[in-house]
Formats: structure tokens, C-alpha cells, sequence
């Protein structure tokens, strides 16, 4: 059986499609039928010939160099978290790595601890494994607090809870790319996707831009039934002993969040009043 690379491929395919010949410096043609850029415009700008970026497209080529990763990254105006996740599918390690599915007791004891911060641990799905009260309380508008992707794509508190639902979809299908990429041979990762893809168009557009992005420090507003408007801090941190998980926590940004925070922490974990 011929070996492929279809994360590469995909990865590809779908960000020459998002830079067009302006920003890479070229002159648009008047019968131009796509977009963005096409495959021999790429080519010229990386310094590689038309036929063997053909074939790492159609993930016939699996062992690119790391030069030949580097001038890709720099023809597709790549960041360098983008610039990254391709160094990532184009130089996998060796072996089916897979996370870690349990949350040790040091950590379950690290997050009950944190009384004043709303704090949960996430896998590469976004599959919630355990939260302290107050996350609960946070967000006990939602069905369920269970899987960030199913929470801002398939329940509606999602409209009201986000001040900006659009910009939370694209944050969590971003870091979704960044966080799953490690393990692309993980069954539960896949089946998520799968699931994502069948239950949202919304996510499935957002899954098919191939958009990275490392969602580990960032403000947030979001609006709680009970507490009002939170003006939050966003940090995820990687769990070392872990591999593949990641602690989340929001810390209040001025003092109204404070007293909402101090408000959610004496409600019941699941909202009831």
C-alpha cells in the first residue's frame, strides 16, 4: 500500500485558497477562475517545481524537507503558529501517539483549590474531563458542560452566553486544528469531528478553512443569566504529565467581575436558584 499524507494535503489545499495573488505579490489575470492561489503560483513562489507540489497536495509526496516546509510556509504568508502545525504534518514523529483520557488527583485537587477562578481540563476533542464549581456555575445556561465544540455549535444559550458567537466558533475550530494535530490517528478526535461535520454546516465551513490558531491567552465577555456581564482572561495551560491535556481558566479583569464571580460562586453548581 502507497503511503499518503492527507493531513498535509488538506492543510494545503484549503490555505492556498485563502491568500490571493495581491498579498503574495502577483498580478491577477482577467479570467482568473479561483480565489486564492493556484498550484503553480505556489510553486514559483516556494522554488519548487509545479509537479512535486501537485503531488504533496494530492498527498502522494509524504517526506518533505524541512526547506521545503519553510519556503511553503513562506508562499502561504503562514504565522508562525500556522507555520508550525505544517512543520507538524510534514515532519510527524515516528509511532501513533495518543493522550492521556484521565485527570490525575493532583490535579483534580489543583482545581478545587481554585475557589476564585472558574477552572476545567480539556482534551485535544475539547471534551470537558472535570471542572471545579465555579466553571459549572459559569456555565450552567448550557444543556450540558461537556464539549465546547457541541456547546457553541448545537445549544442555543451559545447566542446569548458569547458576546461574539461568531468569533468563539471560529476560536474553537482554530485551536481545535492546533490542539488535535499531535494525535491524528486518535479515534475519539476523528469521531468528533465526524460528528461536528454531520451536526453543523456552520462547523464543517469553519473545519475546511483550515484555520490555526492557539487559543491559550485571550479576553473574553460573556454574558451569565445570573451574574451579568463577565469580563474575563482566557489562559490554557498544557498539563506536562498529561500529554494532550489542557488546564482553562478565566480570571476576572476588573472589579464588577469580581463581585460577579463572588455572586456565581454562591450559586448552586447547576444555576438552580
Amino acid at each position: 500500500m502507497t503511503a499518503t499524507n492527507g493531513g498535509l494535503a488538506e492543510f494545503l489545499r484549503a490555505r492556498r485558497s485563502l491568500v490571493t495573488p495581491e498579498q503574495a505579490g502577483l498580478i491577477r489575470g482577467p479570467d482568473r477562475r479561483v480565489t486564492g492561489l493556484r498550484r503553480d503560483e505556489v510553486s514559483l513562489l516556494a522554488g519548487i517545481s509545479t509537479d512535486y507540489y501537485i503531488r504533496l497536495e494530492q498527498g502522494r509526496e509524504v517526506h518533505p524537507s524541512e526547506q521545503v516546509l519553510e519556503a511553503l510556509a513562506s508562499a502561504l504568508d503562514l504565522d508562525h503558529i500556522a507555520a508550525a502545525h505544517l512543520y507538524q504534518l510534514g515532519l510527524p514523529r515516528p509511532g501513533h501517539a495518543q493522550p492521556a483520557t484521565e485527570v490525575s488527583e493532583g490535579v483534580r485537587r489543583l482545581l478545587d483549590s481554585l475557589s476564585a477562578v472558574p477552572a476545567f481540563v480539556l482534551d485535544p476533542a475539547l471534551d470537558v474531563l472535570v471542572a471545579n464549581d465555579l466553571a459549572l456555575a459559569l456555565y450552567s445556561g448550557f444543556e450540558r458542560f461537556d464539549n465546547l465544540l457541541r456547546m457553541i455549535f448545537l445549544d442555543p444559550a451559545a447566542a446569548t452566553f458569547y458576546r461574539d458567537p461568531d468569533a468563539a466558533a471560529r476560536g474553537a475550530v482554530s485551536h481545535l486544528r492546533v490542539a488535535s494535530a499531535p494525535f491524528p490517528h486518535d479515534q475519539h478526535v476523528t469521531s468528533r469531528v465526524r460528528e461536528m461535520q454531520q451536526r453543523s454546516a456552520k462547523f464543517a465551513r469553519l473545519w475546511e478553512r483550515y484555520e490555526v490558531a492557539e487559543k491559550v491567552s485571550v479576553d473574553k465577555v460573556l454574558q451569565h443569566r445570573e451574574a451579568g456581564m463577565l469580563s474575563l482572561h482566557y489562559e490554557s495551560l498544557a498539563i506536562s504529565s498529561a500529554r494532550g491535556l489542557h488546564l482553562a481558566t478565566y480570571s476576572a479583569t476588573n472589579e464588577d467581575t469580581v463581585a460577579g464571580l463572588e455572586a456565581l460562586s454562591r450559586l448552586p453548581a447547576d444555576g438552580s436558584t
